[in-house]
């Protein structure tokens, strides 16, 4: 009896937990903790349906980026502005910061918040390929300001303010952009931040407006997938221009030794992994051309030898190449310096090496039997009159002499018609020592 009743209560307690559940608020959380580019973009849509088709409460995305491209900017702010479930950034941990790019996903939230210690701004266009003129320069720092313009009035945020950030990329810590009215509220927790904006009435793009219930919400993490951890390691240009390298010394030691399968296959899929992280970032053409002359120079200095001058100036080819390889708007998207030369030297270094030993045993005679022994040392085991055999190597060949010849007589092989030798009179002994 005592265990019927003990079951019930349980039955009781979980079917209790399960109504409460049900009535507790969900809130998803996502963490975006790296540059702008189309990986965080796909992530942050991910994550913002999956928010619309969960039921979540609100969608809560705590930030910390220097910054990145302005056309996943775009894509993220739009994400962000046409959400059903309501979005609220976070600049979190203190020490985060949202430069540049995230400071224009910052304004787009329906509530934007900042913890203590953190800042937001320096939002001014950096061109993605070099210098431009005046006018164009006018064009892409009105535009973006059009853009940021465009929501932040709507958001009932301080539209100049926001201004400032594009045009002289001003940055304000957390308690001037609350001054400024850039956000909403500064909060040091998750919990915290919640408690403070429940029941607070937000307005829609659309006008509308809408109430947020977050009371003693239960807050889910998002997890990366799989495809957007191995993406996020391949939009490092480092990692990508190492497998690019990588890649591209297996397939040429593949050329060089066929039949191997295993480097050939390994240096083909680190070269396309290469090639899709590469293009997912701002590639800038001249660049690709400094590597393809780098790429003949060395060449040319392991074909024809140019006293290393070559290969020095396929190097430094080599090295602007990469280090100018991806037009970055900010520094965590460029290729690291210290990768540059590093892989340029060790590339060119090493590929010079590699063609040289190619190349001289290309122009070595292949020699086989009797054709391997013209030139070497033998002796007569035999009278030679004038045919006999003689030792050569520790073997055993049939040979002809020009005239007779005594055993034991030192000679050198000289030619060979089939498997038939022709030796002389040689003035060095076999063993390297004149006779005695």
């Amino acid at each position: 009896m005592r265990a019927i009743h003990a079951a019930a209560a349980c039955a009781l307690a979980f079917a209790s937990c399960t109504t409460m559940l049900a009535q507790q608020p969900l809130v998803e959380r996502l963490v975006l903790d790296d540059t702008i580019q189309p990986v965080s973009a796909g992530t942050l849509e991910r994550a913002i349906a999956l928010a619309n088709s969960s039921g979540a409460a609100a969608l809560l995305v705590e930030l910390n980026t220097p910054g990145g491209l302005l056309e996943s900017t775009r894509a993220m702010a739009g994400s962000i502005l046409s959400s059903r479930v309501p979005v609220i950034v976070y600049v979190a941990p203190a020490g985060a910061r949202a430069g540049s790019a995230g400071f224009f996903l910052l304004e787009a939230a329906d509530i934007a918040a900042m913890a203590p210690g953190t800042n937001a701004g320096a939002a001014h266009p950096v061109l993605e390929f070099g210098k431009v003129d005046a006018t164009m320069n006018e064009k892409i720092v009105n535009d973006a300001e059009a853009f940021l313009r465009s929501y932040v009035t709507r958001r009932h945020r301080n539209a100049d303010a926001a201004q400032a950030a594009v045009q002289s990329s001003h940055s304000y810590t957390a308690e001037e952009a609350l001054n400024q009215h850039l956000i909403d509220l500064t909060a040091s927790s998750d919990a915290q931040l919640l408690a403070a904006i429940d029941g607070r009435v937000i307005t829609r793009m659309d006008g509308s407006q809408q109430t947020l219930h977050l009371a003693g919400a239960r807050i889910q993490t998002i997890p990366l997938t799989l495809r957007e951890t191995l993406l996020g390691w391949l939009v490092d240009p480092n990692i990508a221009l190492l497998l690019l390298v990588t890649g591209a010394l297996l397939i040429y030691l593949e050329f060089n030794t066929p039949g191997t399968i295993v480097p050939g296959a390994l240096g083909t899929l680190m070269v396309l992994l290469a090639i899709f992280g590469l293009n997912l970032l701002p590639i800038r053409y001249t660049a690709v051309l400094l590597l393809v002359a780098a790429l003949v120079l060395i060449v040319l200095e392991a074909k024809f030898g140019g006293h290393g001058a070559l290969a020095i100036a396929g190097i430094v080819c080599l090295t602007f190449g990469t280090l100018t390889l991806v037009a970055a708007p900010v520094p965590q998207l460029g290729v690291s310096p210290w990768v540059a030369i590093g892989v340029s030297l060790a590339f060119g270094i090493i590929t010079v090496l590699l063609m040289r030993l190619a190349m001289r045993a290309r122009r070595l005679k292949v020699r086989l039997g009797p054709d391997a022994l013209v030139g070497k040392l033998a002796s007569a085991m035999e009278p030679l009159s004038p045919q006999g055999h003689v030792l050569v190597d520790g073997e055993i060949w049939l040979a002809e002499a020009v005239t007779n010849v005594a055993p034991g007589t030192p000679l050198r092989v000289v030619g060979h018609q089939e498997y038939l030798l022709r030796v002389e009179p040689s003035e060095t002994s076999p063993a390297g020592k004149p006779p005695v």
